[in-house]
Formats: structure tokens, C-alpha cells, sequence
């Protein structure tokens, strides 16, 4: 039985979010949990946020052994990006691109 929890619309680079998704890709949710914790980087955090909620709908739902789960599936996509202006000389606006990103995590037992 697999259960899924999706964060949309995080400001995030999904470059450094799939990094992050990399190392806990296929794992046991609990060993995913300790490397999260101890990651330092941003993508971490809100990646160990979506997982304990994809955890909590297990638990909760389909009533599943929080023992028993692992990472089935987990992946980053990118969402749509803020687009700003900073002012410089001469009249002159330079692009900045504040990139967001959708993640999704999928939590499923053993068997």
C-alpha cells in the first residue's frame, strides 16, 4: 500500500532539492529521517517536512506499520519562477530568477 504527500510552490532550486532527494531515495523512513536531520543544507528541512506528513498519512489513513515503510518514490520538479528586477545604472534593470519547485514523496511497506 502506498501513500503520497506533495509540497507545491517551494522556493527551492529543484537542482539542490533533487540532490537532496537523491540521498534518501529507496531507503527505510526512518534511516531517510536521520539523514535528513542531520543535512545541512535548505532542501533538507522541507524535504523532512513532506516526508513526515507522507508518514502521517500512512499512519492515519491506511493505517500502515511505521516500521515497515520505505521510500518508494520520491522526485523534485520545477514549479514556476518569480521573476524580479533589480535597478542599476543608467536606466538599466538586471533579471533576477527566484526559481520554485514541486516536491512529491511516495511511502509504501516492504512487501
Amino acid at each position: 500500500m502506498e501513500t503520497k504527500a506533495i509540497v507545491r510552490g517551494v522556493r527551492l532550486s529543484c537542482d539542490k532539492g533533487r540532490l537532496v532527494a537523491d540521498m534518501i531515495r529507496g531507503k527505510r523512513v526512518d534511516l531517510a529521517l536521520n539523514i535528513l536531520t542531520f543535512s545541512p543544507q535548505k532542501a533538507a528541512g522541507i524535504i523532512k517536512k513532506c516526508l513526515d506528513s507522507a508518514i502521517a498519512n500512512a499512519e492515519h489513513n491506511n493505517g500502515a506499520d511505521i516500521d515497515e515503510l520505505k521510500i518508494t518514490s520520491i522526485y523534485v520538479e520545477q514549479g514556476a519562477t518569480l521573476k524580479r528586477f533589480s535597478a542599476r545604472a543608467k536606466g538599466r534593470g538586471n533579471r533576477i530568477s527566484k526559481p520554485t519547485c514541486h516536491i512529491y514523496v511516495t511511502v509504501g511497506t516492504n512487501s
